[in-house]
């Protein structure tokens, strides 16, 4: 059984209404990932239109993988949902993954990255900006490919993070080859659905938020197998991500309110 809601947001480049399909008993907070990252994506919708009718193109294209080179954080919700993706694949399709997840995690751990990746992911309160940017740019500069990359096409596309989704850019494609370097424009995201996810797993749960690097998912959901099974009513779990959508757009409207 399911209950049907009718969603409401404003956004500060247009009012989403859209009506979501709820079940009605107990889930899993990764039943309620797919929601999430539809509301998001059709947020994202509203920002592409506006940029649009402002003169701006989107440079993003099939093939362009330069921002795949990036360290991409997921939240809790999302790391199980992946590892539940990944476990669902034709068995040859799930070991080749795994044999580049390892060779990733190789690389990471010669460039003395993996144990302060590892921290990130356990970290018992959030992470100061201040101290993940280190971390962010030295794993950039290994310029190495994300492990789910297959001649430059993301080979998890239907599963890939809400990070992946959000990160457009107006600015020419060629300036994303150095996104340190270089003045690259990304559009603005009014709801940054990985967050919106930890913060409602960390209330869910009692926990801190977590940020936990893509290569290191699936050994992360794992540790944490048993927390992944908990359940909750799915009206609740959608009361916990309007809630905190609702914050983030709150936030929006007050940065692009200062920036006028």
């Amino acid at each position: 059984m399911v209950e049907r809601f009718e969603v409401a947001l404003n956004t500060p480049v247009g009012r989403l209404t859209t009506a979501i399909d709820v079940p009605t008993g107990l889930i899993p907070i990764t039943a309620i990932v797919p929601v999430a990252r539809r509301l998001g994506e059709e947020a994202a919708q509203l920002e592409i239109q506006h940029a649009t009718e402002a003169g701006q193109a989107i440079s993003c294209r099939i093939g362009c993988a330069a921002c795949c080179r990036m360290l991409v954080p997921l939240s809790a919700p999302e790391a199980f949902a992946l590892r539940d993706y990944v476990e669902q694949l034709p068995t040859d399709r799930r070991d080749l993954l795994l044999n580049r997840l390892g060779d990733t995690k190789d690389r990471i751990k010669r460039a003395g990255l993996w144990d302060r990746l590892n921290d990130v992911s356990e970290a018992s309160k959030p992470i100061a900006d201040e101290e993940l940017d280190p971390i962010n740019r030295s794993y950039y500069a290994l310029r190495m490919p994300c492990p789910y990359l297959e001649n430059e096409l993301c080979s998890i596309y239907e599963a890939r993070p809400a990070a992946c989704r959000e990160l457009l850019v107006t600015s020419p494609a060629e300036l994303c080859q150095d996104l340190v370097q270089n003045p690259v424009t990304p559009l603005p995201v009014s709801m940054r659905i990985s967050s919106i996810l930890g913060l409602a797993w960390g209330t869910l749960t009692d926990s801190p938020p977590r940020l936990i690097p893509l290569p290191m998912a699936l050994e992360w959901a794992e540790r944490h197998e048993e927390e992944s099974r908990r359940t909750w009513p799915g009206s609740a779990l959608l009361d916990q991500v309007l809630d905190h959508m609702w914050r983030f757009l709150s936030q929006a409207f007050q940065t692009r309110s200062s920036e006028l």
